[in-house]
């Protein structure tokens, strides 16, 4: 195994835009959270906990995902989350990530979303590192109307825990975005960023309509957007942002296997492509595993990507700056470390 000081994908300056807080959480801190509240008799070890997390289907991953809420119920279980994930990105060398949390998810442990973003920004300000902020996934699942009450308590404290945009994950297929046109309205009224889960789960429809009805700057996947030549051919025109989670997308059966995976089609096409892990732990990757695949298969450096990625963040102007000055700099020093990627 190529050690983190020799392996440029590990060592090199990262920027994540696509990472879900709760899916991202280190394994073990979801084994001390299933102690903590009694564990799964169909779980007895740590070793089968990473056996646990292998899907179906897109459905079989998002059971799994409401399976792992049941052992997140309080602030303090958040704040430990947040500083296990704050703490494997420092370890990462990602020094920028967006991290979207799903509080309406816990509302069935009588959470509040103000406190758990509270708590969640205690404990990434644990660990220093990585410059963490956050987007607020509405969670399409629950309906327009509990997204827009939602929405209502996190812009209270978006200021105090670094809330720089929204999203909606879920179940796509069932929630066109469409649905939530209004909430989206709202929310850019109150200066936050939009992003949305799009061609992921469904087709391109979802993605158009993302783009037309919700006027979200970035899409949250967008692979089956090459599906519809004349929507590919938009995005590139448009030079529109996709965060495109490529082993996500394997492993919950929205793409079979990697010759056939839309992102080279996209890259080859000139789409404006970065490149997240989504939620990390689940799949079993690391963004420095994503970047190494897409090199090593596609031929895209990871300093053009993640100088995408620098550029389609939520970062100010200023921290954009600091930003490219990282990664030009690491790079500039390391040109022959990757041998295999264009």
């Amino acid at each position: 195994m190529i050690s983190r000081s020799t392996d440029p994908f590990a060592a090199a300056p990262k920027v994540e835009l696509h990472l879900h807080l709760e899916g991202a959480m280190p394994l073990d801190t979801l084994w001390d959270l299933m102690e903590r509240y009694g564990g799964d008799p169909s779980v007895p070890t740590r070793a089968a906990l990473a056996k646990h997390l292998t899907y179906t289907s897109f459905p079989h991953f998002i059971e799994t995902w409401v399976w792992m809420n049941g052992f997140v119920r309080t602030y303090e279980d958040f704040e430990h989350v947040a500083c296990g994930v704050a703490g494997e990105l420092s370890r990462q060398n990602v020094i920028y990530a967006e991290a979207s949390f799903s509080p309406t998810d816990f509302a069935v442990h009588g959470l509040d979303a103000r406190e758990i973003a509270m708590a969640i920004r205690r404990g990434l300000d644990r660990v220093d590192g990585t410059q963490i902020v956050l987007n607020c996934d509405l969670v399409r699942d629950t309906g327009p109307a509990r997204a827009g009450a939602t929405l209502d308590a996190v812009v209270e404290v978006m200021a105090d825990a670094d809330i720089r945009g929204i999203t909606i994950g879920g179940s796509e297929q069932a929630y066109p975005p469409g649905l939530f046109a209004e909430v989206y309205r709202r929310a850019q009224r109150s200066g936050l960023r939009l992003t949305a889960h799009a061609g992921e789960a469904a087709g391109p429809d979802s993605v158009r309509d993302a783009l037309d009805r919700l006027g979200v700057e970035r899409i949250g996947h967008g692979v089956r957007a090459v599906e519809d030549p004349d929507l590919l051919a938009r995005l590139v025109a448009e030079q529109i942002p996709l965060e495109v989670c490529p082993t996500s997308n394997l492993c919950t059966g929205v793409v079979s296997d990697w010759s056939g995976h839309p992102v080279g089609t996209l890259l080859e096409n000139g789409a404006f492509v970065t490149i997240s892990s989504d939620d990390p732990t689940f799949f079993h990757t690391t963004l420095a595993d994503e970047l190494r695949e897409v090199a090593h298969r596609f031929g895209e450096h990871p300093h053009g990507l993640t100088k995408r990625a620098v550029a389609a963040s939520w970062m100010t102007a200023d921290e954009k700056q600091v930003a490219d000055r990282v990664v030009d700099q690491w790079w500039s020093s390391h040109r022959g470390g990757i041998s295999d990627a264009g």
